[in-house]
């Protein structure tokens, strides 16, 4: 299993993420987006495992109006540019991914090892 977490150092969700694969022994790498971000392949990879750009996004954020009115390879850019817009946790299994709390999915992950 190769878990890698990207999100956001106060973000709740990423902390109980972290905590998830902590608890169950499984090693992970933490990736901070606000620092680091997602390169193009990552993100990529992860718009394909959970079926489109639209789940990624945090609909809250302040550039959330403008960025729905974009076309599809310029709001995929915004989210390079500006990976503060995507939801945390982002979490990655090879090419299976998950967005947001999705403990459900994770445990099934841990299971199959």
């Amino acid at each position: 299993m190769n878990i890698q977490i990207f999100g956001k150092p106060k973000c709740f969700d990423t902390k109980k993420a972290e905590r998830f694969f902590k608890e169950r022994g499984v090693k992970f790498q933490s990736v901070d987006l606000r620092q680091k971000g997602m390169s193009r392949r990552e993100l990529e990879s992860v718009v394909q495992a959970v079926g489109g750009l639209e789940k990624l996004v945090d609909e809250k954020h302040k550039s959330y109006p403008l960025w729905k009115y974009l076309l599809p390879d310029a709001q995929f850019e915004k989210l390079l540019e500006e990976p503060d817009m995507l939801r945390t946790p982002i979490v990655r299994n090879g090419r299976a991914a998950t967005v947001g709390e999705a403990a459900a999915v994770w445990k099934q992950w841990v299971e199959a090892e």
